[in-house]
């Protein structure tokens, strides 16, 4: 499998962070599926080619960030990035109304990260200051704005062309981990890029096809589709909003398919049986923009926005 050996590649986890591996707030991710709930969609319009969980893409955030800095705060903190991602992940930012910058629920990192207290009490032991994990933006090598790159939006990118795309192979792996560097950006930031600029160009293009698959009217479709059934569902006292960050995304659907309520039933028989042909067409303005503009050999491949846009068109 891909994902297998995408971890492979990137190296044995190392000694310090193993034993945060087995905390709480972390293994939940476990339960939380990568695609936004989408694994429990039609097959018709999802068919996604492995399973992949937010535990997952922590873990390979944080040995991508390992690999490349060997910095253990800045691991650590990678590995806790998404650990306050909800059951359906984006799906509650499409509920919350935040289709732009889909970062909604962000804001219970700190609340989650301070009562974990087998977490707090590790952090203590190795004399990291709590707030070094809280804040895990600091680190531009683990989080940083759009057009650039960081462990985070690359793994992402990784992770989706494997399962989602299906445009990620063997090859790419080695070629995009083999090549991955740390520059200093022109702000004077740590920022991911490439030393081959073919491989620069080849992340690039696969990106564009996530972007693509992610403003397609399927998946806004699905994603507010799944956004309203939750919704719903809280209004109605199926479920709570803090389910959300309690139940496993399975038990959650299992909820909502044994529910009584005749509504709430049809609403996810389309959200399971549905035909791309019978999606209708749906707008939502402002959907998350995923560009990017690498680095290669410390500079961007196109030197604006308007470039990274038309690159596309031109190559």
């Amino acid at each position: 499998m891909l994902l297998d050996y995408y971890f492979n590649k990137l190296g044995n986890i190392p000694e310090f962070l193993k034993p945060y591996l087995e905390v709480n707030s972390l293994k939940r991710l476990k339960n939380v599926g990568y695609f936004c709930g989408m694994d429990y969609a039609s097959k018709d319009v999802y068919n996604f080619k492995e399973y992949i969980t937010r535990y997952d893409h922590s873990l390979s955030v944080a040995l991508l960030t390992y690999k490349l800095t060997d910095n253990k705060k800045a691991t650590i903190a990678a590995l806790f990035h998404d650990v306050a991602t909800p059951c359906f992940s984006h799906v509650i930012d499409y509920m919350n109304k935040d289709y732009e910058k889909q970062e909604s629920t962000e804001e219970y990192t700190e609340k989650i990260i301070r009562n974990d207290k087998e977490l707090v009490n590790l952090l203590n032991k190795d004399h990291i200051y709590i707030e070094d994990v809280i804040d895990f933006k600091q680190y531009s090598i683990v989080d940083n704005e759009r057009p650039k790159l960081c462990a985070d939006r690359l793994d992402g990118i990784i992770l989706t062309g494997i399962s989602w795309t299906k445009d990620i192979t063997y090859e790419d792996i080695d070629a995009i981990i083999d090549s991955a560097k740390v520059y200093n950006n022109e702000y004077d930031e740590e920022e991911i890029g490439f030393v081959s600029e073919f491989v620069g160009k080849r992340v690039f293009d696969i990106n564009e096809n996530i972007n693509y698959y992610c403003h397609s009217n399927e998946d806004n479709f699905m994603m507010e589709l799944l956004a309203k059934i939750t919704k719903y569902a809280i209004s109605k006292k199926i479920i709570t909003y803090d389910n959300l960050y309690i139940l496993d995304e399975e038990d959650i659907i299992a909820l909502f398919e044994k529910s009584n309520d005749t509504f709430l039933k049809r609403m996810m028989s389309i959200f399971k049986n549905i035909k791309k042909e019978e999606i209708p067409i749906v707008t939502i303005e402002n959907v998350k923009e995923r560009l990017i503009n690498p680095l290669v050999n410390g500079k961007r491949i196109n030197k604006s926005m308007k470039m990274v846009l038309n690159w596309k068109e031109s190559n």
